[in-house]
């Protein structure tokens, strides 16, 4: 992930409240086997630490590759919008000579992955990512030894990504400047489509902590 300097992330903070902030939903990418592309998997997460819990489905593809190479990439998008051309024109020029861009967050892990397939192992994952998702308790208890849960346990296998890096973009024209910020934010919330708002917001953001672009 190609990131210039205006568009990294102010501090670890900022990722991880992002992160926090329900976006707990990303693509695991792993080295396909030779001779095989890669296999990416759409799925949730839970933080633990400095590593993230996963559990997927047996018949997954992932678990040969992975054995071979515990090398993968997690990657977390979310709060994009497409600015069309004429919102970045500058003053004074054709509203048409504008160029187009792409505003979204990223956050991308390099992680080294481990299996768990021992069942208790398996059950206290699952406990953990219950206690993010569900954290009212309103489920049964996971237990091996009992249902629905201990049943299903054979059926899935879980995977704990322990961090080794983390790389952080936050794309919204910081480098240009205040006033065209400001305006297409407005422009954005004005046209409220999908992710249009909370774009803005995430341009607002950062506009009151960056202020200026000074290199």
């Amino acid at each position: 992930m190609f990131i210039q300097p205006w568009d990294a992330a102010l501090d670890d903070a900022e990722w991880r409240t992002w992160i926090a902030d329900g976006h707990d939903f990303g693509i695991l990418s792993v080295n396909g086997l030779p001779g095989h592309a890669p296999i990416t998997v759409p799925t949730h997460f839970t933080v633990d630490g400095a590593a993230l819990l996963v559990h997927l489905a047996r018949p997954n593809p992932v678990w040969k590759p992975i054995e071979a190479d515990p090398n993968v990439t997690f990657t977390v998008t979310g709060d994009y919008a497409f600015i069309p051309g004429p919102w970045r024109t500058r003053p004074g020029t054709e509203p048409t000579d504008g160029v187009p861009t792409s505003y979204y967050a990223a956050v991308q892990f390099t992680c080294q992955a481990a299996i768990v397939d021992e069942p208790e192992e398996k059950a206290e994952l699952l406990r953990r990512q219950m206690a993010h998702f569900q954290p009212d308790g309103d489920h049964a208890p996971i237990d091996p030894g009992r249902p629905p849960y201990g049943r299903m346990l054979p059926g899935i296998r879980g995977l704990r990504l322990d961090i080794t890096e983390v790389r952080a973009k936050f794309k919204y024209d910081d480098h240009k400047p205040v006033e065209q910020r400001t305006d297409t934010a407005r422009r954005l919330t004005g046209r409220a489509a999908a992710l249009d708002v909370p774009a803005a917001a995430q341009q607002l953001r950062r506009l009151d902590r960056v202020g200026v672009w000074k290199p």
